[in-house]
């Protein structure tokens, strides 16, 4: 991949930054949300994507398909953030897509999951997340969903000397202001051990971290605590 591919982002306008640069990859998905609905009492994303509404909002809706975009947005009923997901198979790869944040409170994460590895909750493995002032890079495999550290987490046990040195270096958080009702580019690459987040043309952040390096990134999650919007979103295969 051409190094040409991250600094051409800021060059181009939102409906073609993607177009006029080299492609990160194989592209194995891609979603332009312009697509209706048969009903809004509950989610209907369509595509191939699943929602964890029914799990832990107790069905409600929380993704609404609305002027050409997904509109996500967390539920009274709800006891989790929400979780938009779908099956993105690679090793390496980069994620695109456009968001917006209307509220300093919002943010909009990136997760990245292989449900076959049994070492971690849930399945996590990695995650980007975008809030109003901040980007967080996080190395969840080693870090803090490894199993027995989020066990004891849960548990409200004291961490051990080992847990506690294995979430060092595990998560970085870089001071970053994202214009509240405004689109922005969000492109998210894995390559090797290295997470590198890319917004509106910037490259902002990077974390080098052994769980990054997970051979099999299975599925991307779209983790919403508050509300996000979400459009054009691509998804590369590298290796």
């Amino acid at each position: 991949m051409k190094n040409l591919w991250f600094a051409g982002l800021g060059l181009v306008a939102a409906s073609s930054w993607l177009c006029a640069v080299d492609e990160p990859g194989r592209l194995i998905f891609s979603d332009d949300f312009n697509r209706t609905e048969s009903q809004e009492k509950t989610d209907e994303p369509g595509n191939g994507w699943t929602t964890n509404s029914k799990a832990r909002a107790k069905g409600d809706k929380q993704v609404d398909l609305r002027d050409g975009a997904m509109h996500i947005f967390l539920s009274p009923q709800a006891d989790h953030a929400v979780s938009v997901a779908h099956a993105a198979e690679f090793t390496d790869g980069t994620v695109a897509l456009r968001f917006r944040l209307d509220d300093a409170r919002d943010s909009l994460g990136l997760d990245f999951a292989d449900l076959q590895c049994k070492e971690v909750h849930a399945g996590h493995l990695l995650a980007a997340r975008v809030a109003a002032k901040q980007v967080v890079l996080q190395d969840l495999k080693t870090g803090g969903m490894r199993l027995d550290i989020h066990t004891a987490r849960q548990a409200k046990q004291k961490l051990t000397a080992e847990q506690e040195q294995a979430l060092k270096g595990k998560q970085k958080a870089v001071p970053q202001t994202v214009a509240l009702g405004q689109w922005h580019d969000l492109a998210v690459k894995i390559a090797g051990d290295e997470l590198t987040v890319t917004l509106d043309g910037k490259v902002v952040g990077a974390l080098k971290s052994p769980g990054i390096a997970h051979p099999t990134k299975r599925m991307l999650r779209l983790a919403v605590p508050r509300n996000a919007v979400v459009d054009d979103l691509k998804i590369w295969r590298a290796k």
